[in-house]
């Protein structure tokens, strides 16, 4: 279904609550994918979004991890846009849905799953919190495995400090590879005459179990490696300027 939205003008509402302005955000993007509006936004398909959709929510992380608040407000609004652009397409299909509608489901499914403020209001802390979440969420989706529901195509580290939370709020205890594997990997990874799989092979568990030690202490190894190479990054422009 596709809604008539009332002039931009007619849109400011005398109390102007928190999240006013998301109406007329929704109603700018109702102008630009309707007739008469712009012809890019009228020809894009979610699936033509898709790299922009990407694109934003690394330069989203990027700000955040700049301290810069308004580079963040910024891109936060870039990515904000990928959502409110996504549901009004929506509206078009034959099985429609609106941002409403996308609103409505996460609305239910913060209460679902906060019951310690919800429901019972019995106190909780974060790590049971998060562990109940996890639960709740599992028995939602019928999921029988903790390795359910986190992409393979999230980056690497990110995948793997993601299954050992996972683990870790669903009691289980697994190390990244038993002490053959870790000396076999640690041998080939040393050896200049091993073959290229075996050392292919070797640098993934070594990859792996550092990745592992570092959720176990705490430290986002996706943000560290970030961190890193923006700091090699300097390093290269340094190079190239002298």
């Amino acid at each position: 279904m596709i809604r008539s939205w009332p002039p931009l003008s007619r849109l400011h509402l005398v109390a102007e609550p928190t999240g006013y302005r998301l109406l007329e955000l929704v109603a700018v993007l109702d102008r630009l994918r309707s007739p008469g509006g712009c012809p890019w936004d009228a020809r894009q398909t979610h699936e033509s979004l898709i790299e922009y959709l990407i694109e934003e929510t690394y330069e989203t992380v990027e700000a955040i991890e700049s301290g810069n608040s308004a580079h963040m407000r910024e891109e936060l609004g870039d990515l904000l846009l990928q959502v409110i652009f996504h549901a009004r397409i929506a509206t078009e299909a034959p099985d429609s849905f609106d941002i409403d509608d996308v609103a409505d489901g996460i609305i239910a499914k913060l209460i679902s799953r906060h019951p310690h403020v919800f429901a019972d209001g019995q106190g909780a802390t974060a790590a049971e919190v998060e562990a109940n979440w996890h639960r709740l969420k599992a028995v939602e989706k019928g999921r029988t495995s903790v390795t359910d529901g986190i992409p393979e195509a999230l980056p690497a580290l990110l995948r793997a400090a993601k299954l050992h939370s996972r683990a870790a709020s669903g009691g289980i205890s697994v190390v990244a590879r038993d002490s053959a594997i870790s000396v076999a990997a640690q041998n080939a990874w040393d050896s200049a005459t091993a073959p290229a799989a075996d050392r292919t092979f070797a640098l993934g568990e070594l990859l792996l179990e550092l990745a592992l030690a570092a959720k176990a202490e705490g430290i986002d190894a996706e943000s560290a490696l970030r961190a890193a190479t923006r700091r090699y990054a300097d390093r290269l422009r340094q190079v190239e300027r002298s």
